[in-house]
Parts: C-alpha cells; structure tokens; sequence
C-alpha cells in the first residue's frame, strides 16, 4: 500500500506563488542556506533545514504573499543573510517572552519571515 505522503514531506507543505519564482528559489538559498533546484516544468521544491517549501509562477495562480515563522540556529546570523540576499527589514533581532530570539523580514517576492531561535523559556 502506498504511502499517503511521500518520504520526506510533511503534512503542509508551503507553496509560495511568486512572479519570478527563480529569484524566489535564489533568495531561499542564500537567505536560508535552502537546498533544491529551480524547476520550469513542475513546482521547485526546496528545502530548508528538515522542511519543503514548493515555489510556483504565477499564472495558472495569482502570484500571493505568505507569512511564515523559520526556526533557524542562529536567528541574528540568518537574518543579516537575509537581508543581503535582498530582503528587507520589519522587526530587527529582539528577545521574546516566551524564549524565542525573534526578527521579521520582508523577502524579495514580498513574503514575510519571523525568523527565530528559541533558546529556552516557556513555549
């Protein structure tokens, strides 16, 4: 019997639809550390640290915008990455409540990233 989802995916799965979905995979990559190539006959799929995330042209679908939360190692390291991959910034490197050493960026495509690495405390 096959598998419902198939090996190394999860549950959900992102989809980002951008108008220029190669400089989507490109920021993914020098922002993220992504790994994956870029794809003209399917979706991308990319991944980053233990997850995937498929980018698409916009076409068949509107080119959208998401907001997504990244837990990364180093939450101040990434996010200076990010920002010279070409994003830009919304909320510079602070320590939460609830543990988490937390930035926000704005990407090229105009995705929008909590980046954040939790370093104890409750949550």
């Amino acid at each position: 019997m096959a598998k419902s989802i198939p090996a190394g995916w999860h549950s959900i799965t992102p989809r980002l639809v951008a108008h220029d979905p190669f400089k989507m995979v490109q920021f993914l990559k020098h922002a993220f550390g992504a790994s994956g190539d870029f794809a003209t006959d399917r979706p991308s799929q990319i991944r980053i640290g233990d997850s995937i995330v498929m980018v698409s042209g916009a076409g068949a679908r509107k080119a959208t915008s998401a907001f997504l939360h990244l837990y990364v190692d180093d939450s101040d390291a990434t996010y200076e990455l990010a920002l010279k991959a070409g994003a830009v910034s919304l909320e510079q490197p602070m320590n939460t409540s609830y543990g988490d050493r937390r930035a926000m960026i704005r990407d090229p495509c105009g995705n929008d990233w909590q980046i954040a690495t939790h370093q104890g405390g409750s949550g």
